[in-house]
């Protein structure tokens, strides 16, 4: 099914109706094909549950999400959320996605209210700034491996990899990919609406990293690849309408599954946010 078209604002691929207190619907574009896009399904089971967190000042701080079955985008996706716990300090709320009566997605979010402590952070690496990078259409399977199947609208969303060949070497013998992302047009400032936006832009390319010391995805085309699980961590507030770095590592892979991971810089060079993603990544069974 082709991407849909229905709207030029990024704000409405998160957008949910709500059915009930905690009952929500919405939508999906193509993932892979007949798939919804898993970022967009995680996006919006982290809308459904910043939904159901009334005090304004509890900002998601981290997720754990696992892919069950795939999604189709012909239909709508109905996400049921659950309230474990609402203390002093923390809100914890539970989600599932589901079509047809089957969960096709699960996720655990925690919210908590700013507090004061110690700090430190890895630097950011020295890497061309986007403005001197070429756009690439998302939609081509360049040097890079982001397939057309996993691409959002790219009038939606502005993508720039950096070629580490010539600007950075890999760090520890680890493959890594390292790109500037940012939605094309304003988002509202709710940092919550920042999260879910930034939760969908973590699901673009760690697949693809994966396979990146292994030839791409050219070179693996016998292997089934999907999305296991999912997790994000949010440090700090930032801005998902302004450029972000999205620095990328696969330190192993092995079993037919391969771990991926990504931090988020800001172009100040604050580290915002970390994601983790494992990735199934084994040969296609042939049928007897």
């Amino acid at each position: 099914m082709p991407l849909r078209r229905k709207s030029e604002n990024f704000v409405d691929r998160i957008t949910l109706e709500r059915i009930d207190r905690d009952i929500f619907t919405g939508s999906c574009h193509a993932g892979a094909p007949q798939r919804a896009f898993g970022g967009q399904v995680a996006a919006q089971s982290l809308v459904a549950a910043g939904l159901t967190v009334d005090d304004p000042a509890r900002m998601v701080h981290s997720l754990h999400g696992y892919f069950l079955r795939p999604g189709r985008t012909s239909d709508p996706i109905v996400y049921l959320v659950d309230r474990p716990r609402d203390g002093g300090s923390f809100s914890t709320r539970r989600v599932k996605a589901v079509q047809y009566g089957e969960t096709i997605f699960t996720m655990s979010a925690s919210f908590a209210i700013h507090d004061e402590g110690p700090e430190h952070q890895f630097v950011v690496p020295q890497v061309p700034g986007p403005e001197t990078l070429p756009k690439l259409p998302l939609e081509l399977d360049s040097d890079h491996h982001l397939h057309d199947a996993e691409s959002p609208d790219e009038r939606l969303l502005d993508l720039r990899f950096v070629e580490l060949d010539s600007e950075m070497p890999p760090m520890y013998g680890q493959p890594q990919r390292v790109a500037w992302v940012r939605t094309r047009h304003p988002l509202p400032d709710d940092q919550r609406v920042q999260a879910c936006a930034l939760t969908y832009f973590s699901d673009l390319s760690l697949v693809g990293t994966a396979l990146a010391t292994h030839g791409g995805r050219e070179q693996n085309d016998d292997l089934m690849l999907a999305s296991i699980d999912h997790a994000m961590w949010f440090h700090g507030p930032f801005r998902a309408d302004e450029w972000l770095l999205f620095v990328q590592t696969s330190p192993v892979a092995g079993g037919g599954h391969g771990l991926t991971s990504g931090i988020f810089y800001t172009q100040d060079g604050r580290l915002v946010a970390t994601a983790a993603q494992e990735v199934l990544m084994r040969r296609k069974r042939t049928k007897h």
